[in-house]
């Protein structure tokens, strides 16, 4: 079946052989710097769980209310979705600049858009001009959340990969917690700055990064790509060889990039976005990787990341003071299950984490409809302040369980996989183009959520959750029989192979071979009798153009 767990194979044992003996512990001289670097690309996800949160919190501040005149229904959806909108405005052109530029050009252009709209959102005197510079942000946040990930999975350690993409993702938390006891901190101020320091502190994760992304190493893989092949090998025997020439690990991680770039533009001349779909490889990638974008937004986490306030209305709870501290708590909550996944990944293996978390979902979230149906038929009554009578307490403090138990199990694969998933299983050639695809997705299932869920809340109340309950069930089905596993048994695989086992056997063979046959022709695991020749020689000439002198160059069948 395709969701069979990938068998060892040569490739595999060649870095296994590399890397035994070796401390490969993640915070340890040159590693622990490495690990330092790829941090900075990380905090680009605190910008978007800043948003979420700060949005949260500002609904719950008098002073924001009373400046923007309280605003609710399909006002209150604008006010959240813009920033998507903004996101979908913004990502056709970040591949674009993505591979042509460099991953660190593009993250330094997203950072520098999104501190212009940071300054202008701080200082908005009007309901347009709030939402016209949460577009801009939204804009500039695409570019940097499709370089971010992108550098970061391309430049990790190979064994330290899987965990640390997995926690870019999940690091959307440190975000959303830092927003939500801001916004707690600031809510007895009795002006405008209650919710304009909020704002004000939305920029600092892109003012750190533009001030030190040209300090970091630029993507091996982009590199080589680009005919830097000299480039590309410094960055791999500083970073990941602690400066160390003669170890085999060079070798075998660039005759590998090398060789995967040559096999993938040979089958692909050029790189489009109907590529996605050509082949039944990127078939397989492609419904899974629209399918968990819409599923990370549509599984009923829209409601309490956008909208806790009226979820907790709900409930009889609608003191601004409590609902600032269930918030704060729920995000540093959010921020250890999430780092737990991430975890994880490498030990229980992607796919089983994706089933866990679902199944847990959907049970954590019949708990919660129940509870709250429960709760909303025994308050009926309400007083001359509309506070409930004699409603069921228990089925309320029910719902906030639920809602704690729900975000255990969203984060064990919804929060660290997301990303880390969808960049590990595209080939180089089209991975920036199918990160666009996911983030696209994301941003149009936020908006649709960011929409439609204050209305629909007014409208149906806790029936909603009914509708959250019924699709999650679709989405573990969906799953299993869609997810495959990516996790090799003997540890991690590397990217390149990761990209062939959706495309077959005798794609997963070539890779294999033309690495494999490079440790042969050097028994000491040299980069090659014409390593040094191909190093100097093809500087100045791209991996996608060299192909085209290269005739004899193997083709694949697929779209590898």
């Amino acid at each position: 079946m395709e969701h069979a767990v990938h068998e060892p194979n040569a490739s595999n044992a060649d870095l296994e052989e590399i890397m035994k003996n070796r401390d490969t512990r993640w915070y340890r001289g040159y590693l622990g710097k490495l690990n330092l670097i790829c941090l900075l690309c990380i905090i680009t996800s605190m910008n978007n769980g800043y948003d979420g949160s700060m949005m949260n919190g500002l609904q719950s501040l008098n002073t924001w209310k009373d400046y923007f005149g309280t605003p609710t229904g399909s006002t209150l959806g604008i006010f959240n979705a813009i920033q998507s909108i903004g996101g979908i405005a913004g990502l056709p052109f970040a591949p674009f600049l993505n591979d042509r530029f460099g991953r660190r050009w593009t993250m330094f252009i997203g950072a520098a858009i999104q501190c212009v709209g940071v300054a202008l959102q701080t200082g908005a005197q009007s309901v347009g001009m709030f939402i016209g510079c949460r577009f801009l942000i939204g804009f500039g946040l695409a570019f940097s959340c499709l370089a971010a990930p992108t550098l970061l999975t391309e430049l990790a350690f190979p064994t330290h990969r899987g965990p640390i993409t997995s926690l870019y993702n999940s690091t959307w938390y440190l975000g959303s917690i830092i927003a939500a006891w801001t916004t707690y901190g600031t809510f007895r101020i009795p002006n405008t700055w209650g919710w304009r320091i909020p704002s004000l502190l939305q920029g600092l994760p892109s003012i750190v990064q533009l001030a030190l992304l040209f300090f970091i190493p630029e993507s091996p893989r982009w590199l080589v790509d680009h005919g830097k092949d000299e480039q590309a090998i410094r960055v791999l025997t500083k970073y990941h060889c602690g400066g160390n020439t003669e170890d085999p690990l060079i070798a075998f991680e660039y005759n590998e990039i090398r060789e995967a770039l040559r096999l993938e533009k040979a089958a692909n001349k050029s790189s489009t976005y109907l590529s996605l779909f050509r082949g039944r490889g990127n078939l397989k990638r492609m419904r899974v990787i629209i399918a968990i974008a819409f599923f990370s937004q549509w599984s009923g986490n829209g409601i309490v990341s956008y909208y806790l306030n009226l979820a907790l209305d709900g409930i009889g709870i609608r003191s601004s003071g409590q609902q600032l501290i269930i918030n704060g708590v729920l995000q540093v909550y959010n921020l250890a299950t999430a780092y737990l996944g991430a975890l994880l990944v490498d030990k229980l293996g992607r796919r089983p984490l994706w089933l866990i978390s679902v199944a847990g979902m959907t049970a954590s979230y019949t708990l919660w409809t129940i509870c709250n149906g429960i709760y909303a038929k025994s308050a009926t009554n309400l007083d001359a302040d509309g506070n409930p009578i004699g409603a069921n307490l228990a089925a309320g403090h029910g719902v906030i369980a639920a809602i704690f138990l729900y975000y255990a199990s969203y984060n064990l694969a919804m929060s660290p996989l997301l990303v880390s998933y969808t960049v590990e299983i595209l080939p180089f050639r089209i991975r920036s183009k199918g990160l666009m695809v996911m983030q696209m997705s994301v941003n149009a299932s936020l908006v649709f959520n960011q929409y439609v869920n204050p209305i629909a809340l007014g409208k149906l109340g806790w029936k909603l959750y009914i509708v959250y309950t019924c699709w999650l069930a679709f989405e573990f089905v969906y799953l299993y029989f869609t997810v495959i596993e990516t996790k090799g048994k003997n540890g991690p695989l590397p990217l390149e192979e990761i990209a062939a086992l959706f495309d077959g056997t005798e794609a997963k063979d070539e890779v294999q071979a033309a690495t494999h046959n490079q440790a042969i022709v050097q028994p000491d695991h040299g980069l090659g009798s014409d390593y040094d020749e191909k190093a100097m020689q093809s500087k100045d000439i791209p991996v996608h153009q060299e192909h085209q002198e290269l005739q004899t160059a193997p083709a694949l069948s697929r779209d590898y």
